[in-house]
């Protein structure tokens, strides 16, 4: 149940930050959102026990979902997304050949803190379409 739980939550931190993406497009591939919400930072700056929800706020930012479990823990969600277009073309004897593909990341953190408001569970999901 648990696990359907942090399902749900996923999925519609997804469909809300979807506003948020960041795109890129071309040779260029500048990204033109920034965003500090990768694995190396949770793994360095989370500590289960330790780290505190102003902590979180100060890393982070504000959660994309905030919400609350049957135990009355708070749970933060983050979601960060991009989608990378490519588009080339070749010319060869029979003409002019157009190409264009496109793929998407997506990295969601789950954060559960207990009555202190201390992270006491967290949770990582990154994907790649």
């Amino acid at each position: 149940m648990k696990v359907m739980k942090h399902l749900l939550i996923l999925f519609i931190s997804i469909i809300i930050s979807s506003c948020s993406t960041a795109y890129k497009y071309g040779e260029n591939q500048e990204t033109t959102q920034k965003s500090n919400l990768t694995f190396g930072v949770v793994k360095s700056q989370i500590i289960k026990g330790e780290t505190t929800q102003q902590d979180i706020l100060k890393i982070f930012g504000s959660p994309n979902i905030i919400t609350k479990n049957k135990s009355n823990n708070e749970i933060w969600s983050y979601n960060k997304m991009s989608v990378t277009n490519r588009q080339g073309a070749s010319a060869s004897y029979s003409g002019a050949r157009a190409s264009q593909s496109s793929s998407a990341n997506s990295f969601d953190l789950i954060l559960e803190f207990d009555s202190n408001d201390i992270v006491i569970e967290y949770s990582v999901v990154s994907t790649k379409f």
